[in-house]
């Protein structure tokens, strides 16, 4: 998904321009993919990013510029003050500071740097993006989910009381098994209540995150229940080594500081001016004049003072915050792992045992319960028991789901058998 949401910005040589569709989605259902790619084109943080990053590019050309030409008029041995017409002798010429070659494109690379940093927090951005994205689509399926099976407890319950009657007008059962069956209808009611105002808490969510009106329609289309995907934490680990942006951004900074470091170094290397003058003398005639200066670093010691020492400083430091990195991205993608492997197993047990334990016990209460052999309290709290292992199973696949989302977003990059229908 990464990859994919990737070519909505396509770096060209001006800058960074946004990739926008003929429109949204070609369906009137969001899919996973559409709430992703409307997200990344509409947030505010990324358009502002983008246009850091076409600053950082201008900058770029700023830094390799050369220095401005100056034209010179020098008019001597005047008979009069401000006598121009009649000098003894005048100059007239062009000269242009000259730097040591290498300067120029050392300041070059360094504001190149700069703005691949920008890049790589752009990058990072986008994947915080993308997982609160995949984070509230998955809240929006559980939420849907739930609303499902808190209606098949409201059908549960009303059966029950419609079974309470019969049995209370048969004689069967006394008046406060009829109570009881109307207070878990009315228990059920409200759970619904609730269920429903989750779901449009989590349509808002959404929309916010897609930069649409927070309580505009919307609808969504996919599943909670993805394929398992098969984990190794050595290879998570070694890929997020490999995609992090943070890692990136610092291996920049890196750079970056050595580049500042030689620049400071490279100003002991003298610049120089080239002039080319006409010089008239009156009576006598008119030469060219060729004049090449250069500046002279006597105070050397300044740069290994300052800029030196300051860029010298800066790398051991980037190079204990990229260590301290490198440890807490180690921790990040272990925690996740640990985090998706163990909702997976909790999927597998729901699967394999409690869904199919419960259903069968609810049957025979409910078997039961129609043949005089148990009272209303067991069979309410075998419903209870099903609609309870049904909504948990679903929060296992939302917690798995989730896991993975925040798996990617620790290595940096999709995992294989992920889908996003």
């Amino acid at each position: 998904m990464i990859q994919k949401a990737n070519l909505i910005l396509l770096a060209v040589t001006a800058g960074l321009t946004l990739w926008v569709p003929a429109q949204e989605t070609s369906s009137s259902a969001f899919t996973m993919d559409d709430c992703i790619n409307i997200a990344l084109r509409h947030n505010p943080l990324i358009l502002s990013s983008l246009q850091q990053h076409q600053a950082s590019r201008a900058r770029i050309s700023q830094a390799k510029a050369f220095a401005q030409p100056s034209i010179g008029w020098d008019s001597d041995l005047q008979n009069r003050l401000f006598d121009f017409k009649n000098p003894g002798e005048w100059y007239f010429g062009i000269s242009q500071p000259f730097e040591f070659p290498g300067k120029q494109s050392v300041r070059g690379a360094i504001a190149s740097r700069e703005s691949e940093e920008i890049l790589q927090d752009i990058e990072l951005l986008k994947l915080d993006i993308i997982y609160q994205v995949k984070q509230a689509f998955c809240s929006l399926l559980l939420a849907q989910e739930k609303i499902k099976y808190v209606e098949q407890g409201r059908d549960l319950s009303k059966d029950f009381l419609g079974k309470a009657r019969v049995k209370f007008e048969a004689g069967d059962v006394a008046q406060v098994e009829v109570l009881r069956a109307q207070v878990e209808v009315s228990k059920a009611e409200n759970e619904l209540r609730r269920a429903v105002n989750d779901m449009r808490l989590a349509q808002a969510y959404l929309n916010y995150l897609m930069a649409r009106r927070k309580y505009a329609p919307l609808e969504i289309t996919g599943r909670l229940k993805m394929p398992t995907i098969r984990l190794e934490l050595e290879d998570l680990k070694t890929r997020a080594r490999s995609f992090r942006p943070e890692l990136k951004r610092i291996g920049l900074s890196l750079e970056r500081e050595n580049l500042q470091r030689k620049s400071a170094q490279m100003t002991y290397l003298p610049d120089f001016e080239l002039g080319l003058n006409r010089h008239k003398v009156t009576g006598e005639g008119q030469w060219w004049d060729v004049t090449l200066s250069f500046n002279v670093p006597l105070f050397f010691w300044q740069p290994a003072k300052g800029e030196i020492a300051e860029a010298s400083a800066n790398i051991r430091a980037l190079q204990k915050e990229a260590e301290h990195l490198e440890n807490t991205i180690a921790l990040e993608v272990e925690d996740a792992y640990l985090n998706a492997v163990a909702a997976a197993n909790q999927i597998k047990l729901f699967e394999e045992e409690i869904l199919a334990q419960a259903e069968e016990v609810y049957k025979m209460f409910l078997f039961s319960y129609q043949e005089g052999e148990i009272g209303g309290i067991e069979l309410i709290e075998a419903r209870r028991t099903l609609i309870e292992s049904r909504t948990s199973y679903a929060d296992a696949l939302f917690n798995y789901r989730t896991g993975i989302a925040a798996l990617e977003k620790s290595i940096g990059q999709v995992l294989e058998g992920d889908d996003h229908e």
